[in-house]
């Protein structure tokens, strides 16, 4: 197993175990100059003592059922392990693609009937949920007493653009979200249970086979870690993995762009978790060599350009491809 920078190792996890190796990501205090050094690079950190929902660990499915308010809930129901996203407005575009889960809106102590009673070899439930002006006094009067002061300095500090939304997620023990990345900044805060997350930089994004943009599952790898498919996917063999487990009170800085798998520890009890999403820091000036997420971010505006340009999907690789064959290769 795997060391963290501290030294202490996780082997008291049962973590599923990949066809690749995986370095740890660092756990640091808050006061050390190297979490700010990396949070300003653009790499991932775990904040041990930021102290940033010290206000939320608390926050069991008792108290949130009590206290969260009669407004509903986003709830995901799949019949694996696995919660893989997707957009439903592009799902008529894409012929044959089946959801690969389902969708519900309902109160939060049905949420919490479904967490206790689902048999997790046929069924699993993942809540999914903003935080908003709908929620009951004291979970607002914990929420106003995070540690607003540290995450707006870090904001205000590598110039993040507005908060867009604060998400609240409660999951089922061994539960995964498969490897995507997303276009926002992310500090990940862990309130109970256990995350284990796989990161891989942007520069993997050949490793990683993203879906095309015009598909549902865009923004996600094609490839199933459990069970690569190396004829399809064969930069999958070189891709380079960090790795972190969050415990209650952590703070996971996922940069944008970064890819990440999210899994709830198994055999540590359901797992509850706030995000505070930033939109991307204005970039004032283009310095070369650009870095891989400028060209991630190139990469996805030209694509959308041609698809939207062609207005058939299916057009789309016939005409990527005349453009490199023979040229560029």
């Amino acid at each position: 197993m795997a060391e963290t920078s501290s030294g202490r190792k996780c082997e008291h996890f049962d973590l599923k175990e990949y066809q690749f190796k995986t370095n740890m990501i660092p756990r640091l205090s808050v006061d050390d100059p190297e979490t700010n050094r990396r949070i300003s690079e653009g790499l991932p950190v775990i904040i041990i003592d930021s102290k940033l929902v010290a206000s939320a660990l608390h926050w069991d499915l008792e108290y949130l059922n009590e206290n969260v308010g009669d407004g509903k809930f986003t709830v995901y129901k799949s019949s694996n392990t696995k919660f893989k996203y997707f957009d439903e407005r592009k799902a008529d575009d894409v012929k044959d693609f089946r959801k690969p889960m389902e969708s519900l809106e309902i109160k939060f102590s049905e949420f919490v009937d479904l967490i206790k009673t689902v048999d997790p070899k046929k069924e699993r439930v993942y809540l999914q949920q903003s935080l908003n002006d709908t929620v009951g006094k004291r979970i607002v009067l914990d929420f106003l007493q995070f540690n607003w002061n540290w995450v707006t300095e870090q904001q205000r500090r590598n110039k993040f653009g507005t908060l867009t939304s604060n998400l609240l997620l409660i999951g089922m023990e061994g539960n995964i979200t498969p490897a995507h990345y997303d276009e926002q900044e992310n500090f990940f805060a862990q309130v109970k249970g256990y995350k284990r997350f796989l990161l891989f930089a942007p520069d993997q994004f050949p490793c990683l086979y993203p879906y095309p943009t015009f598909h549902p599952c865009d923004r996600q790898s094609q490839v199933d870690f459990d069970d690569p498919d190396y004829e399809r996917f064969p930069k999958f063999r070189d891709v380079k993995c960090l790795e972190a487990v969050v415990e209650p009170g952590d703070v996971l800085y996922i940069p944008m762009y970064w890819w990440h798998q999210v899994e709830s520890v198994p055999n540590k009890g359901y797992s509850v978790s706030v995000t505070f999403w930033y939109k991307a820091a204005p970039n004032d000036k283009i310095e070369y060599p650009l870095k891989a997420t400028q060209k991630v971010a190139m990469m996805r505006n030209i694509e959308k350009m041609i698809h939207q340009a062609l207005n058939s999907a299916d057009e789309v690789p016939e005409f990527m491809q005349n453009m490199v064959l023979g040229r560029y290769t």
